[in-house]
Formats: structure tokens, C-alpha cells, sequence
């Protein structure tokens, strides 16, 4: 049986434990800080983030995409969810409703902006690109919070619809573009000193427009650089020669390296200009191209050749995902692969579901971002 005395002892020394572990989580900020609840989602961009805006605007993308999780073209350029699909589910938030879709639509809880082909400065003509530029999708963004709030004080079914006035303050705001910026250049045939010298201009115009939305009220934002242009299909059956060890082409990820350095300068920049502003810059490259360098070891396979499409080496440029087409007199329809869950490429530009999941789970954790905070973190300042 134990004494009196030794009993006493070792309840003294709990309570000094105790007293210990307070003591520490309340010098320490990083303990009890409270997760961030966005009751919404703003998000501007390219085809990386798009959920239908293209698709409401011009044409849908056919069969095989949207195969894997909707089970039926979605507007979205791959087999199934994005990487925002999985920021929005996040938060325990519906997938964003494009802006443009007239159909169906769901706004309580954020709009998606995002069109395929959209650039930040005003893109060239061709049918590659998409006329809903950055300076653009920001005034679609300016008469969305204006007419909603109006629609919402008439009420009714509509006026349920819509974000309240002040999720417009709370919510996030999300970025993913510029690598149709650097395509057209590069698809353009600029030279690489022409296309780096035009950078600092692009990276303005981004900077220009993210001070504008948070004039309105926008608080918190979360930005994507631009990935590793070199290691998509549609850019290596273009380019020989000059490839790294993952087999990409170098110039042109030193390239989109580039682009992201003058980003994340500007994004310094946009801390000290906006102070009430919290921004956290997301590393996508590194992301991206680790799982592409890497892609056996995770599971993948074929990182640089496109599930669905048909052509040569990277199976993209003879005929597009979804298409057919008379080749040598034989009638040729490019489907889907049959393992999207371990491709990384879909159709030659964009990534699978399985790659999008793999690298939201990457990045959610706060590993490729600065300051390197956790996305259920980004409402704090760190």
C-alpha cells in the first residue's frame, strides 16, 4: 500500500506537469489556434481550376472526360475532380458553380471565375485561348458582388441562391494562372529571352488585379504558381532535345521557374501593400513535378505521356482526347487509358483526378507553401 507522503508526491508532481503543459500552449501560438471556417470560395484561373466556365461558354469537353468521379463530362478538362474540387471539400463546401453556367448553379457558397485557355494579359487570337482574361474574370467578379446583393434583399428562391454580403469578407480567394501565359508565348515562337523579358509585365497585371479584389473586401488569398510547362505532352511533342532527367524540357521549366521567382517577389510585395491582407503563396511546381521525377515511387506510371489521346511517344497531337479522326484511312478514336487512378497526364496539358487528389494532399499540408502553413490555417497570419 502506498504511503500518505508518496501519494502526495506524485500528485504534486502531476499538477507540475500539468502547470508545464498549460504554461506551453499558452506561449506557444501554435496550439489552440482554431481551424478556418471560409463559408466560401472565390476562384480565378485556367483550365487547371475551371468547373465549367469554358464549357457553359463555348463547348463542352466530350466523353472520356468527366469519367472517373461525375461519370459524364462535367465542363471540367480531366477525368474527374480538380485540385479546387478538393479545396472546396476542404471546408466541407460544394463544388464551385461556374460563373458563366446558367444551368443548375449554386453560388451560396462561392463562384469559380476560372475559364480553360484564360491568360492573365489579354491573349492572342486562336482557338487556344480563352477571351476571360484575368482583368476580365475580376470585372465578373465586381458585377456578380454588386448584382447579388441586390438579389438577395428581393428574396425568394434566387435570393437563397447567393453568398450573403458578408461571406464576401470571409471567404477565400483562390488563384491559379498564368501558364497559358507562358504557352502562348512559347506556341507563338518568341524566344526564350522575349518571353522572360515580358514576364515582369504578366506578374503586374496579376498583382494590379489582386489589389483590386481586395479593394472590395477580399481578405484572404491563396495562389498557386504555375507548374512544369516543360513536362506536359503538348509542349514535348513540339521540342527536341534539351531534356532533364525526368525527361522534360529544361528551357522551358527554367522558364515557368522563372515566372514563379517574379511571382513570389510580387507576392512579398502584395503583403506589404495590403496589411490587413493574409496570402499564402503555394509552390504548385514543386509539387508536381516531385510527383512527375518521382511518379513509381508514388504509385504512377507514365508521367509524361497522356491517358487519354492518340500520337507517337507521349500518345498526344494526332488526335485530341475524346475526338476521332481519319488516320491513314482508318477512322481513330483516342479514349481513355485503362488506369486513369495511376496516370498522371490526362489528355497531353492537364492531370488526372488522381494526380489532382495526390497533390492537394501534398500541399494542404502546408509543405510547398510560404509561409508554410496548413490550408485549414490560411485565415491566420503566421
Amino acid at each position: 500500500m502506498e504511503s500518505l507522503g508518496y501519494t502526495m508526491s506524485r500528485i504534486s508532481f502531476s499538477r507540475r506537469v500539468l502547470l508545464l503543459c498549460l504554461a506551453t500552449t499558452l506561449l506557444n501560438p501554435a496550439f489552440g489556434t482554431p481551424a478556418c471556417e471560409f463559408p466560401a470560395i472565390f476562384n480565378f484561373g485556367d483550365s487547371n481550376s475551371d468547373t465549367g466556365g469554358i464549357a457553359a461558354a463555348f463547348l463542352a469537353p466530350p466523353k472520356p472526360y468527366g469519367q472517373t468521379y461525375f461519370e459524364r463530362p462535367s465542363g471540367r478538362v480531366s477525368d474527374g475532380r480538380l485540385i479546387i474540387d478538393f479545396v472546396a471539400q476542404n471546408f466541407g463546401l460544394p463544388h464551385l458553380s461556374a460563373y458563366l453556367n446558367s444551368l443548375g448553379v449554386n453560388f451560396t457558397h462561392g463562384a469559380n471565375f476560372a475559364t480553360a485557355g484564360s491568360s492573365i494579359k489579354p491573349p492572342p487570337c486562336g482557338d487556344q485561348f480563352s477571351p476571360f482574361f484575368l482583368d476580365l474574370q475580376f470585372n465578373q467578379f465586381t458585377e456578380f458582388k454588386n448584382k447579388t446583393q441586390f438579389i438577395r434583399r428581393q428574396g425568394g428562391i434566387f435570393g437563397s441562391l447567393i453568398p450573403k454580403e458578408k461571406h464576401f469578407v470571409k471567404a477565400l480567394y483562390t488563384f491559379d494562372i498564368g501558364q497559358n501565359d507562358l504557352g502562348a508565348a512559347i506556341h507563338g515562337n518568341k524566344t526564350l529571352q522575349e518571353i522572360k523579358a515580358s514576364i515582369p509585365d504578366t506578374v503586374n497585371s496579376f498583382s494590379a488585379n489582386v489589389k483590386n479584389i481586395y479593394n472590395l473586401g477580399a481578405r484572404y488569398f491563396w495562389i498557386h504558381n504555375t507548374g512544369p510547362i516543360g513536362c506536359l505532352p503538348y509542349t514535348l511533342v513540339r521540342i527536341s532535345g534539351q531534356r532533364d532527367e525526368s525527361g522534360c524540357v529544361k528551357p522551358y521549366n527554367e522558364l515557368a521557374q522563372y515566372f514563379n521567382y517574379k511571382l513570389k517577389e510580387a507576392v512579398v510585395q502584395l503583403r506589404k501593400d495590403l496589411p490587413h491582407a493574409v496570402i499564402t503563396y503555394v509552390d504548385i511546381y514543386s509539387a508536381k513535378y516531385s510527383l512527375i521525377s518521382n511518379a513509381k515511387k508514388y504509385g504512377f506510371e507514365e508521367p509524361i505521356v497522356a491517358c487519354c489521346g492518340y500520337g507517337g511517344e507521349y500518345n498526344y497531337g494526332i488526335v485530341q482526347c475524346g475526338r476521332t479522326k481519319m488516320v491513314n484511312g482508318t477512322e481513330i478514336y483516342a479514349g481513355s487509358c485503362e488506369k486513369p487512378s495511376v496516370r498522371v497526364n490526362w489528355d497531353g496539358i492537364h492531370y488526372t483526378e488522381a494526380a489532382n487528389k495526390f497533390i492537394f494532399d501534398q500541399i494542404s499540408t502546408g509543405a510547398f507553401s510560404d509561409p508554410p502553413v496548413p490550408l485549414n490555417m490560411a485565415c491566420h497570419r503566421h
